[in-house]
């Protein structure tokens, strides 16, 4: 069950851009190109955080999963402590759905694919 490195090294990437992408100010953020609900971007990220980080790192995955949303609450007290963005539970709330979400694609895939994960 090896991941390939362009695997891991994509997970990485993505935990750096949504670290970035939740701390900056807004308005230093590039504009929107379609407007969806913040809390499905929400869902969406960690979704896709958890899909490469569990096919990044597939041993012990709700181990994985519940760091992921440690991070989640991380970024959340974080954002209140700027002063520029805000913290909400309810961000941390679909960040976990996302993770469900993104955990169910990676054991769908494992189980379907020809070669292991």
């Amino acid at each position: 069950m090896r991941s390939s490195i362009l695997v891991k090294a994509f997970f990485w990437l993505c935990l750096v851009a949504i670290t970035v992408g939740s701390l900056l100010p807004v308005a230093l953020l590039p504009a929107q190109s379609f407007n969806i609900w913040d809390k499905a971007q929400h869902a969406v990220g960690f979704g896709c955080l958890a899909f490469f980080a569990l096919l990044a790192y597939p041993r012990d995955p709700i181990r994985k999963c519940a760091y992921l949303l440690a991070y989640g609450g991380a970024i959340e007290l974080a954002q209140a402590a700027t002063g520029w963005r805000y913290g909400e539970w309810w961000d941390l709330a679909a960040d976990g759905i996302g993770i469900a979400m993104g955990a169910v694609a990676w054991w769908v895939v494992r189980r379907t694919s020809r070669t292991a994960y």
